[in-house]
């Protein structure tokens, strides 16, 4: 009897393991693998080390296994109240007609979390197009978005000149929301090794373009800069630091605009803004950060210093109200970068998800949306 009960428990971990592997290799959503040629061209790169992209500081540290499970054990079983908005978040609506013809001063457009749409000089960029339900690679993996719904159907959005995406985690690079727009974008810009994943995806070499820290490029009459980030990246337990991260800089001839990805906070907002500062405006990461691992994702204090690190005229918190990826309140990162951008003196709007953005408008007033959302 013991020796059936050994041979069922092996062939069981057996087809777990066969599972495992088969849905690592063949599940569509975790993308591709970036190839050895791609490595040989990547040791280019400062930040390309013994086969992996690194920060320019020692972070973050890697966890033991131990340490990996304690961290896990953590996360799945501590309880924060208010950790989500009671019910779906409400979104302001855009006319499809109004966007696809807009030709007004420069605007954004907040889809939730890290995504964006940007309207400038007759173009459109989306920005991180995280559209999906779940930041997760299938939805059993992971919980609901707090907005089920989107100013615009993602159908509806217009003919997207650029998508620019800052890495290849789950809450910004979503295989669903690729196939989605990728009929309709003109091309892709990725830091180096992410246009791997588009590539698996079906989308043409020749439509992507990868880059470096502080390499520019002209794309019709705009500068987009790729800057630096304290973060990592990875899609799978295999593939860890194989895509490089970063912020970005997009420039017209009248305005300066800065979006940071997801960073911990170090000396490369200073560099940025001493180099391509000021901003009229930053979008400037506020959200699922924990002591724990602070080297990877800003405080929201550190937020706040962050925007006057790279001169912004004002910031907007991001990569909250989107998804519950760590253990604090939904509202926290919003509320505590208020207070110290008040001690600091910058300028912080709130504006709800679907509220248009003018960047250069210093008039608008924003309200604290988030304290009626019961009403």
């Amino acid at each position: 009897m013991i020796k059936k009960i050994m041979i069922t428990i092996l062939l069981i971990i057996g087809f777990l393991i066969v599972a495992y592997i088969a849905f690592n290799k063949f599940y569509p959503s975790f993308g591709g693998d970036v190839s050895e040629e791609a490595q040989l061209i990547y040791k280019q790169s400062k930040q390309f080390k013994d086969g992996k992209f690194q920060n320019t500081n020692p972070v973050p540290e890697k966890l033991s296994f131990s340490e990996n499970i304690k961290l896990a054990y953590t996360f799945f079983t501590t309880k924060v109240p208010n950790s989500r908005p009671a019910k779906n978040l409400k979104v302001d609506k855009l006319e499809a007609n109004e966007v696809a013809n807009y030709k007004g001063e420069t605007r954004l457009v907040w889809f939730g979390h890290s995504a964006f749409l940007l309207q400038i000089d007759g173009k459109n960029i989306l920005i991180d197009p995280m559209f999906g339900k779940v930041a997760a690679p299938h939805p059993l993996l992971g919980g609901d978005r707090f907005n089920s719904d989107f100013p615009l159907d993602i159908d509806k959005l217009p003919e997207i000149d650029a998508v620019v995406f800052s890495h290849d985690h789950y809450d910004h690079l979503d295989y669903e929301s690729v196939l989605k727009i990728k009929h309709k974008t003109n091309h892709f810009y990725t830091p180096l090794g992410v246009g791997t994943h588009l590539k698996a995806w079906g989308i043409d070499e020749t439509k992507i373009t990868e880059m470096d820290w502080w390499q520019e490029v002209n794309f019709k009459e705009l500068n987009l800069v790729c800057t630096p980030a304290q973060h990592f990246s990875g899609r799978k337990l295999s593939n860890g630091q194989s895509t490089l991260w970063s912020s970005w800089v997009i420039q017209s001839k009248k305005e300066n605009i800065y979006f940071s990805g997801d960073s911990g906070y170090a000396n490369h907002f200073k560099e940025i803004g001493n180099k391509y500062g000021p901003f009229d405006l930053a979008m400037m990461e506020c959200g699922q950060y924990n002591e724990m691992w602070s080297d990877i994702h800003m405080m929201p204090e550190e937020t706040a210093q962050a925007g006057i690190d790279v001169q912004a005229k004002k910031i907007i918190p991001i990569h909250w109200a989107g998804f519950k990826l760590a253990l604090h309140t939904w509202t926290d990162p919003v509320e505590r970068v208020q207070l110290k951008a008040k001690e600091l003196n910058l300028k912080v709007i709130t504006p709800k998800i679907g509220e248009p953005i003018i960047v250069k408008d210093s008039i608008s007033k924003y309200a604290n949306w988030w304290k009626n959302i019961e009403e």
